[in-house]
């Protein structure tokens, strides 16, 4: 009787933090709407050019913001149980670094097939290759999670070093303002671009319903399979899909990194472990997260705007070294 009394009591309070999520998740959404050197009500534009402003600039960007912010969310906390690492994130692991070489490689190498659905493709298998390395070496036991966090961050580097060369060596200015871009910037988002939606909405979704076997695999393989899961497959349909989430990601708005940190490991300590509720919390937090960031970087230099990559990282910055302070 206890036991239930607890059980209900812990699903009492995740379904309250859902219900916030959402509230803080809609009026976010509204505010960004909102503000901007010219400042519309959403509900009600005054005229055409506020009408404009809204429909071709600020909703897209909105609708950006959120798909992103809970894909990196989402990924990050998928990350962190397939390596058994609380610090493992997309960024942080160099999985968005490789979808930027991706990206670079095609501009140079192939500068005939730039357009968005091949640049989404090519993100995507970035994302993957980077993803499978890591993944594979947490499979095998070749190293430590600590070392795989640090080799992780050198493929970041690598990444990041292969960009800085190309743009150094670069005369054209596409390539230049492609830089700013990598920085993590939604400034540039268009409808055409939101057609990435189709693709990152049923993998989220996905990703959500897969709590409870997430929990299962969190007991080591050898449980997993005994409980009837098979993890092996399980672990590869988990690394595809997070590819194509951060791929995508990187494909609409460049690197933006420390979201699939920050959120997930807070939520975990916070209110615990259980992913069917994390998943879906995680993606609420996330696009609230990066919705919040994106809304500072408009309104915090008049006259310009900070990428949002720029304004995260200065946020999780201080939070990944406290993190890390706090498991040594």
């Amino acid at each position: 009787m206890l036991l239930q009394q607890l059980v209900h009591h812990h699903s009492v309070r995740w379904k309250w933090a859902l219900f916030l999520s959402l509230f803080v998740l809609s009026f976010s959404a509204l505010f960004a709407l909102s503000a901007g050197e010219l400042w519309i009500f959403p509900f009600s534009p005054n005229g055409e050019l506020e009408y404009q402003f809204l429909t071709e600039l600020r909703l897209p960007r909105v609708i950006a913001a959120i798909l992103i912010g809970a894909s990196l969310s989402v990924s990050g906390a998928v990350l962190q149980v397939l390596l058994g690492n609380p610090l493992a994130e997309p960024g942080v692991l160099g999985i968005s670094g490789g979808a930027s070489v991706a990206l670079v490689v095609m501009t140079f190498v192939f500068p005939g097939y730039t357009e968005a659905g091949w640049m989404s493709i090519a993100a995507m298998a970035g994302a993957l290759m980077f993803t499978s390395i890591l993944v594979l070496m947490a499979r095998k036991r070749l190293v430590s999670t600590t070392r795989l966090l640090l080799i992780g961050v050198a493929l970041g580097i690598l990444s990041g070093s292969v960009v800085t060369w190309a743009f150094y060596f670069s005369t054209d200015l596409s390539l230049r303002q492609l830089m700013y871009w990598l920085m993590g910037s939604l400034s540039g988002v268009h409808w055409s671009q939101l057609t990435l939606s189709f693709l990152m909405l049923p993998v989220l979704t996905w990703l959500c319903l897969q709590g409870k076997k997430l929990d299962l695999l969190m007991l080591g393989d050898v449980q997993a399979r005994q409980l009837g899961l098979e993890s092996g497959r399980l672990r590869w349909q988990l690394i595809l899909m997070v590819s194509l989430l951060v791929g995508a990601s990187v494909a609409m708005a460049g690197v933006i990194g420390f979201v699939g940190l920050v959120i997930p490991h807070l939520l975990r300590i916070v209110l615990g472990t259980e992913n069917r509720f994390l998943l879906p919390l995680s993606a609420l937090c996330g696009a609230s997260l990066l919705l919040v960031a994106d809304t500072v970087g408009r309104l915090a230099i008049s006259n310009t705007e900070l990428p949002v990559g720029v304004v995260t990282t200065t946020l999780g910055t201080p939070i990944f070294i406290w993190m890390l302070l706090r498991r040594t």
